[in-house]
This record gives structure tokens, sequence and C-alpha cells, in this order.
């Protein structure tokens, strides 16, 4: 199994970024260790993970407190060790994609929700950053786009682009 994992943390100067190695984490406990130490002042830390360009976890940790998990489907907690590990104790969402037709004059821009994809976890864990849960959601349910793409858009709206796409490629 391939993975990207990518600790983005806001401290006084703005954004950084740093790559992460996930393989010797033993619990969702020692992941959270792990992100609060790539910064353990910083005010937001956020932690993008892609997995073999089908999933998406999205980690948040507030003042090193507070865990918060979003995934972009339950099935990559059965289909391996690391999504078990991030995903295993996740419920679903309390936000939903929204079908076509509510009336919205944005439902044009809408994608379609993925039939297949069953996101879990707290959707809305980067809405006072910028991205609600229904535009995370909608990015995840967007045929085509891959986990990398989910998190390239995410960031941009979040102001961590730069730094990191700077980290992918380095």
């Amino acid at each position: 199994m391939s993975y990207f994992a990518a600790a983005v943390v806001r401290g006084r100067s703005g954004w950084a970024a740093s790559e992460l190695d996930l393989h010797d984490a033993a619990d969702v406990d020692e992941v959270a260790d792990l992100l609060r130490e790539a910064e353990p002042n910083a005010a937001v830390h956020l932690m993008f993970v892609e997995s073999d360009d089908a999933y998406l976890v999205i980690m948040r940790l507030d003042e090193g407190e507070d865990l918060r998990i979003f995934g972009s489907d339950s099935a990559f907690a059965d289909e391996s060790r690391l999504g078990k590990l991030l995903l295993g104790e996740v419920e679903t969402p309390v936000v939903e994609i929204e079908e076509s037709g509510s009336g919205d004059a944005d439902d044009d821009d809408r994608p379609a929700a993925d039939p297949v994809a069953d996101p879990v976890g707290d959707a809305d864990l980067l809405a006072d950053l910028g991205v609600s849960a229904h535009k995370l959601l909608a990015l995840c349910a967007t045929d085509g786009l891959m986990p990398a793409d989910v998190t390239a858009e995410v960031c941009q709206a979040i102001g961590c682009g730069d730094e990191v796409e700077e980290l992918r490629e380095s």
C-alpha cells in the first residue's frame, strides 16, 4: 500500500508542511502524537493522508487537543491496516451531500454524489478555515478527482496550497 501523509500546521508565522511516516504507528493516538510533534505550539494541526489514489483521511487537532477525523470512504478501514488505524473507530458524518434539485442557484456547479463512496467522520472539521462540510463531501464525491486533487483544492482554499505543493515536489 502506498500513501502520502502530510502534516500541515499553522503557527504564528503562517502555515508549514512536513511529511510524516506512519508505518510504525500502532493506533490513532500515536498518529495524533506524530501530528502534535510536527509543531508542538501550533494553533492548528492538520494531516492529509492519501492512500492508493483512492482514499483520503483528514485529521485535525486544535492547540494539540480534540482530535477530529474525516475519511472519504469507510471502505478504507476494511481494505488496509492504515485505514483501520485511522478510521477504525470513526462513525458516519452528520452532514451528507444534498441531492441535486434542492433549488439552490449553484446546483449546476455541484457534482453528483458518488453512490459507492461512504464518507465517515467529521465533515465539518475545516468549516472555520473556509471549506464547508458540503464542499468537502462534494469534492470527495467528484468523479475523476484523486485524493491528491482533493487535498490540493482544500489546501488552496485554506491558504496552505503552496506549502503542500512544495512538500509534494521535494
